[in-house]
């Protein structure tokens, strides 16, 4: 019997499935339209992605005064020796190539005169980033792809679409179990090749520039599957988030800080200069401890950025919509002093990919920041996120698209089964359920809020060998209802649950400091994990090779 709100199972069979309509899942699917029918869901709104947020812009080496040399050179000092020198050289070499045929597509990002404007951010040695509109170069991508996308015939697109778990046939996929939250109808959607291009899950943490989608849904749908992940505790806390009464952790772009804006603590000075030789532009993450050390020291909860000593019609011009956005609050960024503070903003970590977006599951494929290529290492540089899913995304769909489609599956299709220490982890096993009641509903997000507060507080910035063991603790000894129903909030509660428990562990295991991952109890690196990558999958223990 099927419960009251839910409608019966269905079930379609697809050549390709892509989870997630940012730039990597974009990219994708227009280079697998011309192999077969491809169908792309997106859990909310088409455009609802971290690549809808991204402001400051795309980076790659274009301009005449830079080289795709000094472009790997910077990408491998930010990510503090952990990068994966052949991704981060696949990234730097392609992504000219990928990013003029953007501009054939119609994206317009903006121009000197005739050419194309380049601004500086944290720890490029060039003017390389790429920008559109000012300061809506995600959302300009996604608006040329989409049409792209829409030119090319065989490409289907599901919004309000949740992917609950991956169907697996002897350790194969063969498609995924999904929600239609329009219809509150179970999907059974088999596909041979899947690609999980989720994005992120900055939404583990209280403090987050990401947008509410981004719960970490394809790790923990990865992990259940039996994936090998990869560096997860490397999460990157952008500097400056807006921190204004009533506002959301609105990021402002680290372009402003490329263009002069400088920061100043409480007391109205400058302080980077005494933390890195390139005060403001050095590489994030010692941005964001030295301003929470600026903080810890005052006893402030803020520090300000200041552009009050640049031109307003430039800073108007340049930053339209950080400009319109602060107004929304009563700041003015031409003559008021912005207040921030660093919050989550990228996973470096995610599903062990190849070059080509492999996993480690035959038929399951990852990009973007759902993925670790390595390209990242320990400390991502500004700007190259967009350029890794846009690079990526393709190589991914260039590989899906000449990997043979087998022609019919040997068994029973099957979810995976549960890890049994961690069943109250897990999302319905795709069987429909009752519908989440309100005071449920409040049980819920009360859980959630418990979560993020925890990696905040515990699992943050700066990072202790006992505080990583009490949120290991906390996240074990957890109750939660029961989660034998499809309601979307549901899954994200136990996907944020998994994702958070997963991360602890990583950081709990690394015990030196590198790059984002700074253990105060382990201030310096070790011999012993030196350049080496953290590995995790259900039932193993983190290694790290």
């Amino acid at each position: 019997m099927v419960a009251r709100g839910i409608k019966s199972r269905r079930s379609l069979r697809v050549d390709y499935l892509v989870i997630g309509s940012g730039i990597a899942g974009l990219r994708a699917a227009i280079e697998l339209a011309a192999a077969g029918r491809v169908l792309v869901l997106s859990k909310v709104a088409l455009t609802e992605s971290a690549t809808q947020y991204a402001q400051g812009g795309i980076a790659a080496a274009l301009s005449d005064e830079d080289e795709i040399g000094l472009h790997y050179q910077d990408t491998l000092n930010a990510g503090d020796g952990l990068c994966n020198p052949a991704a981060v050289q696949v990234l730097v070499e392609e992504g000219p190539r990928y990013i003029r045929q953007l501009i054939e597509w119609g994206t317009r990002f903006d121009r000197q005169g005739t050419k194309l404007a380049f601004t500086r951010e944290g720890a490029h040695s060039r003017s390389r980033v790429l920008h559109a509109h000012g300061d809506s170069t995600g959302r300009e991508i996604v608006r040329a792809l989409f049409a792209r996308a829409r030119t090319l015939g065989k490409i289907e697109f599901w919004p309000n679409v949740f992917t609950i778990d991956l169907l697996l046939d002897d350790a194969q996929v063969w498609g995924v179990c999904a929600l239609d939250e329009e219809t509150r109808t179970v999907h059974t959607l088999e596909a041979p090749l899947v690609l999980l291009a989720t994005g992120g899950l900055g939404q583990v943490y209280s403090e987050t520039t990401n947008p509410e989608v981004a719960t970490g849904d394809g790790v923990a749908i990865a992990y259940r599957a039996g994936a090998l992940l990869s560096d997860l505790e490397f999460v990157q806390f952008h500097p400056t988030a807006l921190y204004a009464p009533g506002a959301p952790r609105f990021l402002l772009t680290e372009a402003l800080r490329g263009e002069g804006a400088v920061l100043r603590n409480v007391e109205f000075n400058r302080f980077m200069n005494r933390y890195h030789e390139a005060a403001e532009l050095a590489p994030r993450d010692v941005v964001s401890r030295a301003i929470i050390t600026e903080m810890q020291r005052s006893g402030s909860e803020l520090v300000y950025l200041d552009l009050t000593h640049l031109a307003p019609e430039f800073v108007r011009k340049r930053f339209p919509r950080v400009y319109d956005t602060c107004l929304q609050y009563n700041l003015d960024i031409t003559t008021d002093l912005i207040p921030v503070r660093p919050a989550a903003h990228y996973a470096m970590g995610g599903i062990q990919t190849d070059l080509w977006g492999r996993t480690s599951i035959p038929g399951l494929f990852a990009a973007g920041e759902v993925a670790c290529t390595g390209v990242h290492g320990a400390n991502r540089l500004a700007s190259n996120s967009l350029l890794e899913g846009l690079v990526f995304g393709a190589r991914a769909g260039q590989a899906m698209a000449e990997t043979p489609l087998p022609q019919q599956r040997q068994g029973r299709v099957t979810p995976p089964p549960p890890r049994p220490e961690l069943e109250a982890f897990l999302p319905c096993n795709c069987t429909p359920g009752t519908e989440v009641a309100p005071a449920q509903r409040s049980e819920l997000e009360a859980l959630i809020r418990e979560i993020r507060q925890t990696m905040w507080n515990k699992v943050g910035i700066v990072r202790t060998g006992q505080e990583l063991e009490e949120a290991l603790n906390h996240f074990q000894r957890l109750t939660l209802p029961s989660l034998r129903n499809p309601a979307r909030r549901t899954c994200e509660l136990a996907n944020l649950l998994i994702v958070a428990y997963l991360i602890t562990q990583c950081a709990l295991a690394r015990e030196e400091s590198c790059g984002s991952h700074y253990r105060s109890d382990f201030p310096l690196k070790v011999d012993e994990h030196a350049g080496k990558h953290s590995l995790i999958a259900r039932n193993q223990p983190v290694t790290f090779a």
